[in-house]
């Protein structure tokens, strides 16, 4: 990280490392169509040739979904631990194997890669993919900090390549069925929208100092983080750790933040942000909180009133609106609307007067998600959670860990991606970074 205190976003961009230095600023207006010459765009006319980079939990399902397709060749399987890429690839025969992700980057034959590593490599191997002619479905959240959520935005552009968020809600009928009600003026103009995630999850600490397991090579593991010694809590706790994660608003509340911004129909970043929480229930020495309150404010958007959101987490508990554990209240001046990616959605009029609509009901769906990657790709158009939206969506969930971190609230430019008279928050928009890195991005 630079120990310059005033900084703007334009040296973000001109200090930024090997093949990122240079971007240029792609506004956020932009056409959704790619503009590759369509012989160029791979897989365009055969089947779309797949790698999976990232052996843990999540990649095998994701990657598991892209096999069963019958346009689609998942050929390559990727992962810095030789016993979890061993046993993955027995499910995956057909595929060959690779160490790591630059293994993947240097296969000219592969079209695009899902990238299921941890988030310390999700916007690093993302762009670097980028760079390399590939498309990416890249699970969520898009970055580990706020400043490698525009790079990558920038390097999608630059390289005219299809980026998917792994925020499925974005593909998820009713979901989209509810956005839509919102924006035909359902329940009137939506002022307001409350996204909660409430569970009972104590989250990891960083365990004890040892030596990293068999068949792992931390240094690849490490990538361009700077190197520290490893802990037993690392392989299954990464998401707990500063240096790794972005804790559970990220995690898992990126869903349900995504719906909410695009209900709210906001596409820009707030103006001001406010936090309150921490770890009240669990002291395991997990860094990020258990309990967590966070407020967004948007300036007017030709709707003539400004906008809120406001997200909710409560990881010690059981009880919930709707008995649904996540979900988003929208309020507008003529009702209120309940969503939830568990399959559920109602409608209230003035007065709490239920509303019915006909609406079917589907709980988030990744198979849709991954239809929509593969279309985008084929038919050189943005998907619908394009690096763009991601950045926007992972965006509220760093600066509401900055604010909760703080003990303070922002003031933030959303042109100039700063936080205003704040040097401090600033620092936080990026982070260190391991020196001459092949994946670093400072």
């Amino acid at each position: 990280m630079s120990k310059q205190q005033n900084y703007n976003r334009r040296d973000f961009i001109h200090n930024s490392g090997q093949g990122i230095a240079g971007l240029g600023i792609a506004g956020l207006a932009a056409s959704s169509t790619l503009n590759t010459p369509r012989a160029a765009v791979a897989g365009a006319n055969d089947r779309l040739r797949v790698a999976l980079v990232g052996c843990g939990g999540r990649g095998p399902q994701v990657a598991g979904l892209f096999d069963q397709r019958q346009d689609v060749d998942l050929v390559c399987i990727a992962d810095c631990h030789s016993n979890r890429l061993e046993a993955v690839a027995k499910k995956f025969p057909r595929a060959k194997t690779a160490r790591g992700i630059r293994e993947v980057l240097d296969d000219k034959s592969i079209d695009a890669i899902i990238n299921a590593t941890p988030v310390h490599w999700h916007a690093p191997g993302a762009i670097a993919a980028c760079e390399a002619g590939k498309h990416v479905y890249v699970e969520k959240p898009c970055s580990h900090n706020f400043r490698e959520g525009r790079l990558l935005v920038e390097a999608a552009r630059r390289n005219q390549r299809v980026v998917q968020h792994g925020t499925q809600v974005s593909s998820t009928s009713t979901i989209r069925a509810g956005i839509q009600l919102l924006r035909e003026g359902m329940i009137g103009d939506v002022v307001e929208a409350v996204a909660w995630n409430i569970q009972r999850r104590a989250g990891q600490g960083r365990g004890k100092p040892t030596h990293p397991p068999a068949g792992l090579d931390y240094d690849r593991w490490l990538g361009p983080v700077p190197e520290i010694p490893y802990h037993d809590a690392f392989l299954s706790g990464w998401n707990w750790q500063r240096e790794f994660g972005t804790g559970e608003i990220g995690n898992d509340g990126i869903h349900d933040i995504e719906y909410a911004r695009s209900g709210l129909g906001v596409e820009q970043h707030p103006t001001a942000i406010s936090a309150i929480g921490g770890r009240y229930i669990f002291q395991n020495g997990a860094h990020f909180p258990d309990t967590q309150y966070v407020a967004f404010e948007y300036d007017a958007e030709g709707s003539g009133h400004r906008k809120v959101l406001r997200y909710e987490q409560r990881l010690w508990s059981t009880n919930y609106p709707y008995n649904c554990d996540s979900g988003v209240e929208y309020f507008g001046t003529k009702g209120k609307l309940f969503l939830s990616r568990r399959g559920k959605l109602q409608v209230f009029l003035d007065r709490n007067q239920r509303h019915a609509v006909d609406v079917p009901l589907e709980a988030q769906n990744t198979e849709s998600h991954i239809e929509d990657f593969v279309d985008a790709i084929r038919n050189q158009r943005r998907a619908n959670a394009d690096a763009e939206m991601a950045h926007l969506t992972a965006g509220l969930c760093h600066l509401g860990n900055i604010a909760t971190c703080l003990g303070r609230s922002l003031k933030f430019d959303p042109e100039q991606e700063l936080c205003l008279n704040d040097d401090e928050a600033n620092r936080l928009l990026s982070r260190e970074y391991r020196p001459n890195h092949w994946a670093s991005l400072a």
